[in-house]
């Protein structure tokens, strides 16, 4: 008697089972065989890290949990997603393939190629489902507002009532992909659970919090919603938080409340903009979005930019607040959105390192990495995509307004305790004496900053106008056509035209308020 051959569910970035699309349309079409892959070549990348594949695991604990609930196994493969597939195919028999869209990095998007091509030359049917904003092969940005509307208004897609499952040999979840790099000690913890969890704690209660403490890395951490991990995931789906977001929202008694919740909604919005801007062009993960910005890559010798690399991806570059914050980055995995900013823009204006190896480290560290934001906001805070103005965040500034009484640079940086509130951010400047009754002598306990910040501001502005006067105009048009953001009421509303940064140049009004972390 032949075997019933396999409906294959290959869960990527969508560790879940509520408003899962292809699960449910699986179940449906006959047994099915839920799976996971660890891709050898996607966890020994350069952006991989443990901690991030630890989280992924407790996800998929979470996921492979329900699926029991259900009366199905999860199947999770040490393997190489092709190679995998035909080995099914040639042992059970593969009937379909179901799977969400996924916006990856190059080599998911790589592998990705590669199956489908397979599939078509077995004639098996790979159906990927939408489950955020990313319109794949968008014609038009003009169109992409209304279709991300349409989207999280449908209603979420119900549990499928019957599941059968294929009666595979079993292979589980405990092992690990070999990945390189430490734990986290602080970092978040993945689930399902957890992530329902923390979406109810922060749309019932501390969302309250969240216009008035995104930006100071005191009160982002409790203010912020904590989601973007588990979104990164699909521990929760897009949909679900929009839609709870607005149930929320209309259900808010006082107008601050709605404020903050509408606040946060357009977020969510902005989390699927700048994904789209990867969907659309995959090479600006490697490749500035004009190579004209390539001249501000190679400014350093080799040798003095491994030592400045080092010295950023340490916390070690003299400047306080930019060690705490990568400090507090590389023990939890997670920072606030203006905190990112100010390390991305540190690292590519000051110190004058390149984007692609300074957002590498970024990328390793972050919990919540999701290529398709990250890869887009690395070049929007170092300038290369001459769609936005220019725009440097000042280290001393930013300490002064968002940690007034150091006590944020304290907390991570144990060196800087004893000194004085009037030269915790720039303690170089503190008289010889002074440092040793505080036991904070600069070059021996804490390092002297490796550039004058005011020097190094105007050198960096020099370059970048110098290059953004040559960019032809039409490549401008081009870019903007292609990136750039459509005005709609899911937008915060802001003055038309340009505005003032108390700590940095003139920006657009448009690409003001974005968010990695949410």
């Amino acid at each position: 008697m032949a075997l019933e051959p396999l409906h294959v569910v290959w869960f990527k970035r969508d560790l879940r089972v509520k408003d899962h699309a292809a699960f449910a349309a699986a179940c449906a079409a006959g047994k099915v065989l839920p799976m996971f892959v660890w891709a050898p070549q996607v966890w020994a990348a350069d952006d991989a890290s443990l901690s991030r594949a630890m989280f992924v695991r407790e996800c998929l604990q979470g996921l492979a949990a329900a699926l029991q609930t259900l009366g199905l196994q999860l199947h999770v493969y040490h393997h190489d997603p092709l190679l995998l597939l035909k080995r099914l195919h040639e042992k059970y028999g593969v009937a379909g393939l179901y799977s969400h869209e996924e916006t990856g990095n190059d080599l998911t998007f790589q592998i990705d190629k590669q199956v489908q091509a397979w599939c078509r030359q077995q004639d098996i049917v790979w159906q990927q489902w939408v489950q955020n904003g990313v319109v794949r092969r968008l014609a038009d940005r003009q169109q992409w507002q209304s279709q991300w509307e349409r989207r999280m208004q449908q209603p979420l897609v119900a549990l499928p009532t019957r599941c059968v499952g294929a009666q595979l040999p079993h292979h589980g979840l405990e092992q690990l992909p070999k990945v390189a790099g430490i734990e986290q000690s602080k970092r978040q913890i993945g689930g399902l659970g957890l992530a329902e969890a923390v979406m109810s704690g922060f749309l019932q209660q501390r969302v309250q919090r969240y216009q008035g403490g995104l930006s100071s890395p005191l009160s982002a951490s409790q203010a912020c919603s904590r989601l973007s991990p588990y979104l990164a995931w699909g521990a929760l789906s897009l949909r679900m938080l929009v839609q709870a977001t607005r149930a929320s929202a209309q259900a808010a008694e006082h107008a601050n409340l709605r404020r903050n919740l509408h606040g946060f909604e357009s977020r969510l919005h902005w989390h699927c903009h700048f994904m789209q801007k990867l969907e659309s062009e995959p090479g600006i993960e490697f490749d500035s979005f004009h190579p004209g910005f390539d001249a501000l890559q190679g400014a350093l010798a080799d040798a003095d930019r491994l030592v400045r690399l080092q010295a950023w991806q340490t916390g070690q570059t003299g400047w306080p607040l930019v060690d705490a914050c990568m400090e507090m980055l590389n023990q939890t995995g997670w920072l606030n959105f203006r905190m990112r900013a100010m390390l991305m823009s540190t690292a590519s204006y000051l110190l004058r390192l390149p984007w692609r190896q300074s957002g590498l480290h970024l990328a390793r560290t972050f919990i919540d990495y999701e290529p398709g934001i990250h890869w887009p906001q690395v070049q929007m805070q170092s300038g290369t995509t001459g769609m936005n103005t220019l725009r440097i965040y000042h280290p001393v500034k930013q300490a002064l307004v968002q940690d007034p009484t150091g006590r944020f640079v304290r907390q991570w940086l144990p060196a800087l305790r004893a000194v004085p509130d009037s030269w915790i951010f720039e303690p170089w400047r503190m008289p010889a004496e002074l440092q040793l009754r505080t036991g904070c002598v600069i070059g021996r306990d804490y390092p002297a900053p490796m550039v004058d910040i005011a020097a190094a501001m105007q050198l960096a502005k020099q370059d970048w106008f110098a290059i953004r006067q040559q960019i032809p105009p039409d490549d401008m048009r081009a870019m903007l056509q292609r990136h750039a953001s459509r005005r709609s009421r899911h937008f915060p509303k802001v003055a038309r035209g340009m505005r003032r940064k108390r700590d940095s140049t003139i920006v657009p009004q448009s690409e003001i308020q974005l968010t990695l972390e949410l």
